[in-house]
């Protein structure tokens, strides 16, 4: 049974048809949350080891071109239609992400729109939002290029280092499993780094932010002495001494008719 998926998916493989459906994956894969289509390139690199096929100019080609153009529809709808129009939006985890993606594309625009494209719903998200929130079109557009360019990239060479183990030389499935697995730990891992990189960068700017609060303040201090707030805890002057007649305890003294 297996050595007939062998076949057939060897087969596939090397047919032209694969890349005009691979392309049209890839392009949906860029606005609509499907299964993440790095997987797939995984596999196709790893059975390339095997066969020879497909071409992985062209399977690298073919990714890029679909990547681009998903990202930028999405960029579109988001411009045009905003982050709730439609079903799949509304639900609770995906409006979460939205929020992610919004709050962090007000802070670092560049540095999310690169790291989004290696975390799958992730890069929708932010290409919706990017969108949404009117981030200049072509900025976004180089940035996700560039992005798009280093996904294809990474994904090829974890297909091609996963299929690399001698035993796994004489059963193409088996090495495309081994890949997939290592490319979804891998991605995982990626994940989370990405997000403790941008925690790292919160508490980066949030430091920044108050020195230069404290800065700010000191020199207006400097400029408006009179501004300075009184020490509480400093006696006032007009509280220095009693005032005349006043007692300082009670008295002892009795009313006499």
């Amino acid at each position: 049974m297996l050595d007939v998926i062998d076949h057939a998916i060897l087969h596939a493989a090397g047919q032209w048809w694969i890349y005009p459906i691979l392309l049209v994956f890839f392009f949906i894969d860029g606005f609509a949350m499907i299964a993440p289509s790095e997987t797939l390139i995984v596999a196709l690199a790893a059975y390339w080891r095997h066969s020879g096929e497909p071409n992985l100019w062209i399977l690298g080609a073919t990714a890029l071109i679909g990547a681009i153009a998903g990202d930028n529809v999405a960029y579109v709808l988001g411009r045009r239609i905003g982050t709730d129009r439609w079903k799949w939006m509304r639900r609770a985890k995906v409006q979460k992400v939205f929020g992610w993606a919004r709050h962090e594309l007000d802070k670092r625009g560049a540095v999310l729109i690169f790291t989004a494209r290696y975390i799958p719903w992730g890069r929708v998200a932010v290409n919706y939002v990017a969108g949404s929130t009117r981030f200049r079109h072509r900025t976004f557009f180089w940035l996700d290029a560039f992005a798009c360019l280093t996904w294809v990239a990474y994904s090829l060479g974890v297909g091609l280092l996963a299929s690399s183990f001698p035993w796994l030389h004489r059963n193409p499935l088996l090495s495309v499993v081994v890949a997939v697995v290592f490319a979804l730990v891998l991605g995982v891992i990626l994940d989370h780094a990405i997000t403790v990189f941008h925690r790292w960068r919160d508490a980066k700017d949030a430091e920044r932010a108050a020195q230069r609060a404290a800065m700010a303040h000191r020199a207006h201090l400097i400029l408006h002495p009179e501004d300075a707030a009184p020490d509480d805890y400093a006696p006032h002057p007009e509280a220095s001494a009693p005032p005349t007649g006043a007692h300082h305890g009670p008295s002892l003294e009795l009313d006499r008719d």
